[in-house]
């Protein structure tokens, strides 16, 4: 089946068939022929940095291999988690310190018991004249009521003392050794997103991850290691391996989300900020310190989520792609976002380093240069390169660069619809024509079988064309069927999608006049089903 695409009131002429226009028949004025139907435009420099040792410079490889060797020394030494092996440390030293007091109580104690025994005996001396006066069978008496007494000043100190012995030896450097074990083993085992980190253990994607780190300090490999440490350490203090596992921020969905693919198959994250422009949800979500929290919990848990989609080995795609959409979103008046804002780029440039490939910034408001130079100090220039600004009217032109327009949500002016299930077995089939500034242009799609259900996504880059459409019957005797009349269509549009059923051979003809100054584009893509029982 074929489509015609006529520029009407004008000379044309017929392109090849099937074969170089995909089995689309097409009908331009001669003198623009390279305006016909064609694949949509994609960005020129747009691929993700190549993970192959072959690809990767000479210092590249160098810096790679160091850094290898440092991380299994680091690992094998058990001097990833610095902050660990100094409190283990510590609590040796507390636990000498408890001995040491210990001691010295014991010490005290035996210093007062000797005083006790002076004084008793300058006592006796004083008072010798009366005790010699007194039967000696008294004086015994005395004298064994006095030693149960000194006995029991004496023992409970010198079973002390030999409890504090008992505590030193042998037993407590074995139990030291044994924590120091468990230390190596686990740092032997560790991993970051399933990927084992132990270079010797040759996993296939701890290329990926360390030329992560080594491109977000420069291939300056101390640099590296030392934040891919400080990473780990963060995970483990805060529990990140296990934040996959956690139901948190239930009701924020609207704020984030994964949704779709781009043109290389990154998955995308759209981060919606109007959201917040809701006063109930920005208090909900940011109006304590407790609650900016949970959100960045939430956050980091919908990024570890993405991460999950990612293939980290070298022929896998390794990063996502982040949309910021930033219409009617409150700005950088409201501190509590600031603040958030601040945290989270933090938090997620200091702990995902590489994992955005391109970082869009839509539907730019007048205030986002003021929040950009807020946050610049906190973006390295590597990750400033990454970013795309568009303003509202240039938005969908923007985004169809990176993403199709079958992936690009229909908001964004693309045709992917939330559980659409229309044109889920179906070939990318996205044309693209351009209507000149002044004329029209028609788009016209054979439907020879009676009963045949005929579906269409169309959308117009910029709008502000008179569209229409209509079911022309073959026979010249029957009446055209007008499916949408014309009308004025504005710039804020979103993609239209229609069908239609025929009872007679006919064709159904999609049209768009530009009046405007400007010329505009138009996407469109279709599908044909035959109805039962017909």
């Amino acid at each position: 089946m074929t489509v015609e695409v006529v520029v009407e009131e004008k000379e044309t002429t017929q392109l090849g068939g099937g074969d170089d226009n995909g089995g689309v028949e097409v009908k331009v004025e001669e003198e623009s022929i390279k305006e016909g139907p064609k694949v949509i435009e994609k960005s020129a420099s747009y691929k993700e940095e190549s993970n192959f040792l072959s690809d990767l410079k000479e210092f590249e490889r160098k810096a790679l291999n160091e850094m290898k060797e440092k991380l299994e020394e680091a690992i094998i030494g058990g001097r990833i988690f610095k902050k660990e092996e100094v409190k283990k440390i510590e609590n040796v030293q507390e636990k000498e310190k408890e001995k040491e007091k210990e001691k010295e109580i014991v010490e005290e104690k035996e210093k007062e018991k000797e005083v006790v025994v002076e004084e008793k005996e300058e006592t006796k001396q004083e008072n010798k004249e009366e005790e010699e006066k007194k039967p000696e069978a008294q004086e015994e008496k005395k004298v064994e009521e006095k030693k149960p007494e000194a006995e029991e000043e004496t023992k409970p100190e010198t079973e002390k003392e030999e409890k504090v012995e008992e505590k030193t030896p042998e037993a407590e450097q074995e139990e030291k050794k044994t924590e120091e074990k468990c230390v190596d083993e686990v740092d032997k085992d560790i991993s970051l997103w399933g990927v084992p980190l132990l270079p010797s253990k040759g996993a296939e994607g701890i290329d990926v991850i360390l030329l992560k780190f080594l491109r977000a300090r420069e291939f300056k490999v101390n640099d590296a290691l030392e934040m891919l440490k400080k990473s780990l350490q963060w995970r483990k203090e805060n529990n990140i391996d296990s934040i996959l596992e956690e139901d948190v921020g239930a009701d924020l969905g609207s704020a984030a989300y994964m949704y779709g693919v781009d043109r290389e198959g990154h998955p995308v994250c759209y981060n919606i900020f109007g959201v917040f422009d809701n006063e109930e949800l920005y208090q909900k979500t940011l109006g304590t310190e407790e609650k900016r929290n949970e959100f960045l919990r939430w956050r980091l848990r919908l990024m570890e989520k993405g991460i999950q989609k990612l293939d980290l080995k070298p022929s896998g795609i390794s990063s996502l792609l982040q949309i910021n959409d930033l219409k009617n979103s409150p700005g950088p008046a409201k501190k509590e976002l600031r603040i958030a804002m601040k945290q989270a780029v933090g938090l997620l440039q200091d702990n995902y380093p590489e994992f955005v490939a391109k970082n869009f910034f839509i539907n730019v408001p007048f205030w986002y240069y003021a929040l950009n130079a807020l946050l610049s100090p906190f973006f390295t220039q590597r990750t400033k390169s990454k970013f795309v600004v568009s303003r509202p009217a240039k938005v969908t032109e923007t985004l169809l660069k990176y993403i199709s327009a079958e992936e690009l949500p229909v908001h964004y002016g693309g045709f992917k619809r939330e559980d659409d299930f229309e044109f889920a077995n179906e070939e990318p089939n996205v044309s693209e024509i351009t209507v000149k500034a002044g004329s029209t242009e028609s788009i016209e799609i054979p439907v020879d079988e009676l009963g045949t259900t005929t579906t269409w996504d169309l959308t117009v880059l910029g709008w502000e064309v008179n569209y229409r459409e209509e079911f022309v019957p073959n026979d010249e005797g029957s009446y055209t069927i007008v499916v949408q009349k014309g009308k004025k269509i504005g710039t804020q549009e979103a993609p239209i999608r229609n069908s239609f059923r025929n009872n007679e051979p006919g064709k159904v003809v999609l049209t768009v006049e530009n009046g405007s100054s400007k010329k505009k584009r138009v996407l469109y893509r279709y599908k044909t089903k035959k109805s039962s029982g017909v």
